[in-house]
């Protein structure tokens, strides 16, 4: 599969015409790139200026991230969000864990963020709200699991956006077991009539689901 899904050159011009990131998630993503291993899990100006106008949009005062890996995406969506929103991250890395709230303690937004260590399936189950927003970005295996688990808790009109859906592209062509989870997720959202969708082909691919009154 190619590096890019879009061609590069359209792919850098949208990245040149996107506002630019804040500071400090510039930093982010060079220490990031320098300190962690597999930095490309990082989402990107493009992902991360999508995921701030959607929060910024919708105003979520509860929100959930499953798979926050440094910190890049969660300090996006708490950017749009209103000063009193609160933002629960599901995290099973340490490392990234430790790395990440060393950007939260900086930002402005970072009091709005809350980690919880551990299985994201296992943490839903001990979350008792009603979720206006959710950015899903963890293990592939279970995406569909953590579609299902959290569309029950999302509020009527609330968002569930899926990252990597496109996955490389290998959902058009699927080898693998995850491949296949993937293109049954997909299929799933697009089918599920307790829901509106867009597959946006924005990076490796967003799926921005909302759930109907």
């Amino acid at each position: 599969m190619p590096d890019f899904l879009v061609d590069e050159t359209i792919e850098d011009y949208a990245f040149v015409n996107t506002r630019s990131e804040p500071p400090l998630l510039q930093e982010l993503i060079d220490q990031t790139n320098l300190n962690m291993g597999w930095p490309q899990k990082l989402s990107g100006r493009l992902v991360g200026r999508t995921l701030k106008m959607l929060s910024a949009l919708a105003q979520p005062k509860q929100a959930l991230e499953i798979g926050m890996f440094t910190g890049y995406s969660a300090l996006s969506i708490a950017e749009g969000m209103p000063a009193d929103g609160k933002l629960i991250c599901c995290e099973t890395n340490p490392r990234a864990i430790e790395f990440a709230k060393g950007f939260f303690d900086r930002s402005e937004h970072g009091h709005k963020i809350e980690v919880i260590f551990g299985r994201a399936l296992d943490t839903l189950e001990t979350l008792d709200l009603e979720l206006d927003f959710t950015f899903i970005d963890a293990d592939k295996r279970n995406y569909l699991n953590y579609y299902q688990r959290v569309k029950q808790m999302t509020r009527p009109g609330g968002l569930i956006i899926l990252d990597n859906v496109l996955w490389s592209g290998k959902v058009v062509q699927p080898e693998s077991e995850i491949d296949d989870i993937l293109v049954e997720t997909n299929r799933f959202i697009a089918a599920d009539p307790e829901v509106e969708n867009v597959f946006l082909t924005v990076r490796d691919g967003l799926n921005v689901v909302r759930k109907l009154p």
